[in-house]
């Protein structure tokens, strides 16, 4: 599929594209699972391009462009009719990027930025009339310098009056010193990818069984199921490993899970995944027609696209 093919973020200069990281894939496979009508990719990304839209000077990694352009092409030959895009850390806090592709989707793309405390209200409001409904905080320490607490729950308080929710991506390892600070913030939350749990664990272990009370406990947070690219240790095409943990989140929440692709699969080193099969995943963890439309369509429309 040459519409999606991949070209490095620079030739020369400050953002060529480091050389550990791989590309997107060129040439994804046609999904043999139709999304139904209605389906949200709710986790993917736009990068660039750099002579545009530059990457941050802080960044920890330097991605391939991944413009807007070519995520609509993948999202159209994938079979799903929307986006939920996530600002990535190579960008910072300059959600530039993010916001053009919202303006030019024709309300097929809602965002979740990146926010620092100095935002003002003015700025917070252009962001929502633009399409952003989140805020995201990262806590992995390989990608991000991590932001105090009282910070972020300081952001955190000021965009709970505009309806917004928090999207938080960390490791399952940190998960017990995180666990009463995301059970003190006011909005809704959205953990990214199931906090990222070991699945050569048991699926019925105490590490995931904590992940599990979290979501118990607290009835406004959400969960995607998705990136068993990142963690799988079985590997593609199938990721037969990430399956219990996945399906176990889905069928005890079902009302509270999102999936996305994570195009274009930053930070990938091992292996570049195949969208189509990616979403070929997706009836091995839902599945029945029921959950496959709360995840794919009921779900990500309750949250995003609310008003």
């Amino acid at each position: 599929m040459s519409t999606i093919r991949a070209t490095a973020a620079s030739t020369s200069g400050p953002f060529q594209m480091d050389q550990d990281w791989l590309p997107f894939h060129p040439n994804p496979s046609k999904p043999l699972f139709v999304p139904p009508p209605g389906a949200v990719d709710a986790h993917c990304h736009v990068f660039g391009p750099g002579d545009v839209f530059p990457y941050a000077p802080e960044r920890k990694y330097t991605p391939c462009d991944a413009p807007k352009e070519k995520l609509w092409a993948l999202r159209d030959f994938l079979g799903f009719e929307r986006n939920v895009i996530v600002q990535a850390t190579c960008h910072g806090a300059d959600n530039r990027a993010v916001v053009d592709a919202l303006r030019h989707s024709n309300g097929r793309a809602r965002g979740v930025a990146t926010v620092k405390p100095d935002i003002t209200d003015a700025q917070l409001q252009e962001l929502d009339e633009a399409g952003i409904r989140g805020v995201r905080f990262n806590f992995v320490k390989r990608l991000v310098d991590v932001t105090p607490r009282e910070v972020l729950l300081s952001i955190a308080e000021r965009i709970y009056p505009l309806g917004w929710h928090i999207v938080i991506y960390f490791e399952a390892t940190d998960l017990p010193e995180l666990f009463d600070f995301f059970s003190s913030l006011p909005t809704p939350l959205v953990i990214d990818h199931m906090g990222r749990p070991d699945v050569t664990k048991p699926v019925d272990g105490p590490e995931f069984e904590l992940f599990l009370k979290l979501l118990r406990d607290r009835p406004n947070i959400w969960s995607k199921v998705s990136c068993p690219d990142r963690l799988s240790k079985s590997g593609p095409p199938r990721y037969e490993d990430v399956i219990p943990f996945a399906r176990r989140v889905v069928e005890s929440f079902p009302d509270r899970v999102l999936w996305g692709t994570d195009w274009p699969h930053p930070n990938m080193k091992n292996h570049m995944p195949d969208d189509g099969k990616l979403v070929d995943f997706i009836p091995q963890i839902a599945t029945t027609p029921a959950l496959q439309r709360k995840l794919l369509v009921d779900n990500p429309l309750r949250l995003y696209w609310h008003r």
